[in-house]
């Protein structure tokens, strides 16, 4: 988790709910004419790969026989975002390599990226107006948070419409956490959640795609529900995030609390008031989970996909993907017949996986770890 000490806005990350919540990086992986790609893949057991030097990067060198730390241990992470297990979907070796060689972000899909949160920012500014609140701890990036989720939950009391909530909790032992695009009621008084997907192009994405986009809102609901319901406690995000809960808020933020008609002096007064009003407030689960596609250029809808959540299979799949980061079995491919996806990766020159199917097992070193 990143920190800073100086007065200044600390970074989305540092508070713990930064998420990419829209997927326009992966608009580059599922063009039109992907299954046309011309990308050429060594055959299981070759020992040339295509690339700048023809040489494979190993994800983690140590001899066999050593006990290996696990990726969560590895790369000091205290949670997860839920677009991590989504980027799983797609490709789980695109987020490993993504977590040992960061930086390697295209310019162009930067700013496909900077242009799809934009759109995101105009959305949330017809709801609200957006304060900045310096601060100088990681718990008062937390506070101000929860201070947001405590000013959402009489909205959606009130059966009204909110934008970019913030959701927390432990799934499978890994603290998740994610921002949710919308909530709002339906004429039929059905809570919806809403998620905006920006495309590039005007036209829908391939089912890979959409795959990948219905099992993040399947995630929000998974958490959201949780929450509550009273299944996420203090005492878990405490554990997670080594927060301390008794140090004192910094004057910027108790100055935001008291214009909120809140009053508190440290973050554990905040997380009392959050995790009771939101067992107490009476809240609906969430009923539809609807993924909104929009034409970045000219901001009209280019379709809509309604989601049927699947709670088993959503368990699954999360449990599948935590063995990962939980250091029980190395980061897997994708499959022969989606090689298409690896048209653009940005890893494509240094993935050991287009070697073939022999260079999984090295991938992590030593054998992976025995699932419990």
């Amino acid at each position: 988790m990143t920190e800073t000490r100086e007065e200044d806005t600390m970074s989305a990350e540092a508070s713990g709910f930064s998420d990419l919540s829209d997927s326009e990086l992966v608009e580059f992986l599922d063009m039109e004419d992907a299954e046309e790609s011309s990308v050429s893949l060594s055959k299981p057991g070759s020992s040339e790969l295509p690339g700048k030097d023809c040489k494979p990067i190993s994800l983690q060198n140590c001899k066999k026989g050593l006990d290996v730390s696990s990726p969560m241990e590895r790369f000091h992470l205290k949670y997860l975002y839920v677009t991590d297990l989504c980027t799983q979907n797609w490709c789980e070796l695109q987020v490993a390599y993504g977590k040992e060689l960061p930086g390697f972000l295209t310019p162009e899909k930067a700013t496909v990226l900077d242009t799809g949160a934009s759109i995101h920012l105009a959305k949330e500014l017809e709801l609200h107006d957006l304060v900045t609140v310096p601060i100088t701890t990681k718990e008062d990036a937390w506070a101000i948070k929860f201070l947001n989720i405590l000013s959402m939950i009489p909205t959606l009391q009130s059966e009204g419409c909110i934008r970019e909530f913030p959701v927390f909790g432990e799934v499978e032992g890994v603290l998740l956490v994610g921002v949710i695009d919308e909530l709002h009621y339906t004429a039929q008084g059905k809570l919806e959640l809403a998620e905006l997907k920006t495309r590039k192009r005007p036209m829908l994405p391939l089912s890979a795609q959409k795959k990948k986009d219905c099992f993040q809102v399947s995630l929000y609901k998974y958490i959201f529900d949780d929450m509550i319901q009273g299944k996420v406690t203090p005492a878990n995000l405490i554990h997670h995030t080594k927060l301390c809960p008794d140090k004192p808020l910094g004057p910027s933020v108790l100055r935001y609390a008291r214009q909120g008609g809140f009053s508190v002096k440290s973050l554990g007064d905040l997380m009392e008031l959050v995790f009771l009003s939101l067992t107490l407030s009476d809240l609906p689960v969430i009923d539809i989970l609807k993924i909104e596609y929009i034409h970045q250029e000219t901001a009209s809808v280019l379709g809509t996909e309604i989601v049927t959540f699947e709670k088993k299979e959503v368990r699954n799949k999360v449990q599948h993907y935590m063995a990962y980061w939980m250091g029980y079995r190395g980061p897997q491919g994708v499959d022969v017949e989606e090689v298409w996806k690896c048209r653009t990766c940005d890893y494509v020159d240094i993935c050991e996986w287009r070697r073939g199917n022999r260079g999984l097992s090295s991938v992590l070193g030593p054998e992976a770890k025995e699932t419990k």
